[in-house]
């Protein structure tokens, strides 16, 4: 865990001097990319509906513009209309046992109108599933109901740590058909000059964003892991843009600024420090929020942020780096992504989102505890919740379970103290797994 600094009780984070809040900059990066999408769809050219994990450098070497189904429905679930596109995709007959995400696009591809963020209809989709198999058939629905090209990048399932040289050569092939598409569709040439700057420009934002991630180390924190899922929309929808990039170095600059004045944005005492695993829940994000606040339980580890940090340096590189998504790697993977986290990070608990909509996420999590619990030694619990519907989340089970973890933390914090041990995990006071000997 990084140094201790010295919190000033009352006193608040400030934008750096000249300059706007950095969160005020962010949302107008969202905003101008969400407009510009529009005012290309009003001069007639190609949109499109892109995969938050799509590797979109290359439809930028096109001059192509494209907005997020992820990143609209997470919106609309959060301004409560989410429930309401679930419950009309589930009328046009998909199950609700599918992604909540999934069901509010269907819904509003159909022509459901929202009053949260609106976005062009597509003239094509891009599809990636290394986030999950759904999506595939989420985007050709959306494919079959305009019937629009989908451009399909399939990155299989990583079942080792390394990502394997045939791999990559499997996913060239994969962009090298992508691109032919992409020629097809716009009757332009690939730009490799335009293709480049977009790789530039996201290898610029991801190392912002992390940058901006990696201060949740300090102690206290001069921030809140629920100050980054409010960051999410830019990481998803503008990682190839320079405002996006200049938003996040603002951000960071602001969070090493707090940490020199004895800031933060989580304004409360800093009794427990816990990692939070999984996706919010969108619609519930307060209900969320008040019990971690009322117990002083700040959130300083997540996994969901950084994994949208993706750095290379070559296009074999790309190919490799759009294979390490939470949901498409191995365990061994998965836990020490977390574990590496909570030691850096400092973290006396884990609060785990056993999230319906993302079965592949939860699917893992009880081997993923288990690890926790044996080589962390830290109090998990866990939650049942959901992303976007909230018929799915009980606030009074989630207050139940909370409760519960933080009387666990209490104890054991108490006995740390007494002892003169270190209340949080760090690499001193926790085991390294031997990885050679782990089998699934």
């Amino acid at each position: 865990m990084a140094e201790t600094i010295q919190k000033i009780p009352g006193k608040k984070p400030r934008p750096i001097e000249g300059h706007i809040p950095a969160a005020q900059a962010l949302r107008n990066v969202v905003d101008r990319v969400y407009g510009a999408a529009w005012d290309a769809k009003k001069r007639g050219e190609l949109v499109g509906w892109s995969s938050s994990k799509f590797p979109i450098e290359l439809a930028k070497a096109f001059g192509l513009h494209a907005v997020y189904p992820e990143n609209h429905a997470a919106t609309t679930a959060a301004k409560k209309d989410g429930l309401r596109l679930c419950q009309t995709a589930e009328d046009m007959g998909y199950d609700n046992d599918i992604c909540g995400y999934a069901r509010i696009s269907l819904a509003y591809a159909a022509g459901e109108p929202t009053d949260s963020r609106k976005m062009p209809q597509p003239d094509f989709v891009l599809c990636c599933n290394n986030i999950c198999n759904m999506m595939t058939k989420w985007y050709e629905n959306i494919a079959r109901m305009h019937d629009i090209p989908m451009i399909m990048i399939d990155i299989p399932f990583q079942n080792t740590v390394d990502v394997p040289e045939e791999k990559v050569d499997y996913l060239m092939g994969q962009f090298e058909y992508a691109i032919h598409q992409l020629e097809k569709l716009t009757g332009k040439k690939f730009d490799e000059k335009k293709f480049e700057e977009a790789c530039k420009i996201a290898n610029r934002t991801a190392a912002a964003w992390l940058k901006a991630c990696s201060y949740m180390a300090y102690e206290p924190s001069p921030l809140s892991g629920f100050d980054l899922f409010n960051h999410m929309a830019d990481i998803v929808a503008a990682r190839c843009e320079i405002d996006a990039a200049e938003g996040f170095e603002l951000l960071a600059a602001e969070y090493e600024q707090s940490v020199k004045e004895g800031t933060s944005t989580w304004e409360y005492p800093e009794e427990h420090r816990i990692l939070f695993e999984g996706i919010p829940c969108w619609p519930g994000l307060r209900h969320l929020f008040e019990p971690l606040k009322q117990n002083g339980v700040n959130v300083t580890a997540v996994v969901y942020a950084p994994a949208f940090g993706f750095q290379y340096t070559t296009v074999r590189e790309m190919a490799a780096a759009y294979c390490k998504a939470p949901c498409s790697v191995c365990i061994e993977d998965g836990v020490e992504w977390r574990e590496t986290m909570a030691k850096e990070n400092g973290v006396s608990g884990a609060l785990v989102n056993y999230n319906r909509s993302c079965k592949p996420w939860s699917g893992a999590m009880p081997e993923i505890e288990r690890r926790w619990r044996e080589d962390l030694d830290i109090p998990v619990v866990h939650f049942d919740g959901d992303q976007a519907d909230e018929r799915n989340f009980s606030d009074e089970q989630y207050k139940t379970r909370v409760q519960g973890l933080v009387e666990i933390m209490n104890e054991r914090k108490a006995d740390r103290i007494a002892k003169g041990e270190d209340i949080y995990t760090n690499f001193e006071n926790t085991k390294e797994t031997d990885w050679s000997k782990t089998t699934i």
